[in-house]
């Protein structure tokens, strides 16, 4: 069994750790300054000077559009391929998007470039691969527990050339950034359907009269702008008919073809957050003296190194697996290493991130250093795409199967 990296790979991440050393940790001060002065302005929802400035150099760099295993517009690289380049990219949450490589984004043009009319490619797809527009996923719901997607009540009804929509969505994450110009929504279009062929998802234009973004959603007190988590809502939306992706009662299926590769990219990103706070707890461990000693001499500070250690490292493994099994089967065959997945990594990040802030005192959780912000994001993720209870759920079932009479 060979677990080294590919000679293309190898070479990637070599480019790729250079650009981060060289443009990413260097203006991780300059990012939250200029949301603070963007916020003093009165213009908070408002693209970031500094990613702006980054993004052709990325380009310029041949670390542009790394994902997309199966179409020739990216970097041609194959899931297991793009795993540890998604791990460096995450650890500063907010450089992925440098490379064109951030979600919803990510998902959204997996399911166009799959799912999408060549009229949808040359509309929405292309300016998302140049980075010229964002993007946002409509499909969790308030009123309804949208872990059950088959609880999705919000509408999508034909009239004669048009889709009239109607609902209310919230964590839309990327709604608050001007530059979103078109959603996918999940609705449903046949109440009397089959349950997984009652949902379809449709492309609705962000300046479609009847959509309105009423609030950004805080995380932990955080609300990622200008990006954003928001709370939108759908009266009346008329679009044309053919913004409806490959046809109604779908929408499951394309959920499973978007939400597969969307899960395991954040598991990607994830390792190298957690990756990134067990470096700069040792470093913290080993630079402050606690009862005549270093932190890091301290044996429950060592125990806790060493566990991180061997939890980073058996959810990199998992990960790889996850993503090999989808290169190689497909990923209706790596459902079960996805949900593994989904499940493992939140839950080692957020405890590797506890532990690091631990070792930092009372400035881990001070904005004196990352880790308060990375707690948020790698607690979230036991929500987002599907809370930890679905996915062990999912396993239990498979694992049950297996073993039936």
């Amino acid at each position: 069994m060979d677990f080294d990296y590919s000679p293309k790979t190898k070479a990637l991440q070599g480019r790729l750790t250079a650009f981060m050393e060289e443009h990413i940790y260097p203006n991780e001060s300059r990012y939250w300054a200029e949301i603070e002065a963007n916020t003093k302005a009165g213009k908070r929802w408002t693209p970031l000077t500094l990613i702006e400035e980054l993004k052709p150099k990325a380009r310029d760099a041949g670390l542009w559009n790394l994902f997309l295993p199966e179409s020739g517009r990216g970097a041609g690289l194959t899931n297991q391929e793009y795993a540890p380049l998604a791990e460096i990219m995450g650890r500063t949450p907010w450089a992925s998007e440098v490379f064109n490589c951030s979600a919803p984004d990510t998902g959204n043009m997996e399911v166009l470039e799959r799912y999408g009319t060549e009229e949808h490619k040359k509309q929405w797809l292309e300016p998302l691969l140049e980075g010229k527009i964002r993007s946002a996923f409509a499909m969790t719901e308030p009123e309804v527990a949208s872990s059950d997607a088959t609880n999705i009540c919000a509408r999508i009804e034909r009239q004669g050339d048009e889709y009239v929509i109607n609902g209310r969505k919230w964590w839309t994450s990327g709604a608050g950034d001007p530059r979103c110009k078109i959603m996918i929504f999940m609705g449903k279009t046949d109440p009397d359907a089959p349950r997984h062929q009652q949902q379809s998802m449709i492309l609705v234009p962000t300046d479609t009269p009847g959509v309105k973004v009423l609030r950004p959603l805080p995380v932990f007190g955080y609300d990622d702008a200008p990006h954003g988590h928001m709370e939108v809502l759908f009266e009346n939306v008329r679009v044309p008919a053919s913004n409806m992706l490959l046809g109604e009662g779908r929408g499951f299926e394309i959920a499973q073809g978007r939400l597969g590769p969307g899960r395991i990219h954040h598991c990607m990103r994830l390792i190298g957050l957690a990756e990134r706070s067990l470096e700069l707890m040792c470093k913290r461990a080993s630079s402050r003296v606690a009862f005549g000693k270093p932190v890091s001499a301290q044996t429950v500070t060592q125990e806790r190194i060493a566990e991180a250690r061997c939890k980073i490292d058996q959810a990199r493994l998992l990960t790889l697996k996850a993503a090999w099994m989808m290169d190689v089967a497909g990923n209706k065959a790596a459902k079960a290493e996805i949900a593994m997945i989904k499940v493992v990594a939140p839950n080692m990040a957020a405890q590797v991130i506890d532990w690091a802030i631990q070792a930092h005192g009372g400035g881990g959780v001070s904005e004196d250093f990352p880790l308060a912000y990375f707690y948020t994001a790698a607690r979230t993720l036991r929500l987002a795409d599907g809370p930890d209870e679905v996915h062990r759920n999912a396993i239990a079932k498979m694992e049950l199967g297996r073993h039936a009479a």
